[in-house]
């Protein structure tokens, strides 16, 4: 005979959650304990995790995108002119010396 699945409620998967985020228990004792599958437990504390730490993962947003872009671009310039700046300062410096 199958076992029907239960469903958890947001608010007890996120008190779940905090329970082994902020009393560093181990997951299994904390299933055990809330009566949950140590799987199920796994899965919210890795979903909560990877909101925490950057929300969607490893992808950026449209506008972080561009300002990434945008940044790139600018430390180029930047790197140029500062390029620029030294062969000068070189080139007056060899002119006082001679």
């Amino acid at each position: 005979m199958a076992e029907k699945r239960r469903k958890f409620d947001a608010e007890f998967r996120e008190g779940a959650v905090r329970i082994v985020r902020e009393t560093g228990r181990p997951l299994a004792q904390v299933a055990c304990e809330l009566g949950v599958n140590e799987g199920a437990l796994t899965a919210w504390v890795a979903r909560d995790r990877q909101q925490r730490e950057g929300g969607a993962g490893d992808r950026l947003s449209e506008s972080e995108r561009e300002e990434l872009l945008r940044l790139r671009r600018e430390n180029a310039e930047l790197a140029m002119e500062r390029d620029v700046l030294e062969r000068s300062v070189v080139g007056w410096v060899k002119e006082a010396t001679t």
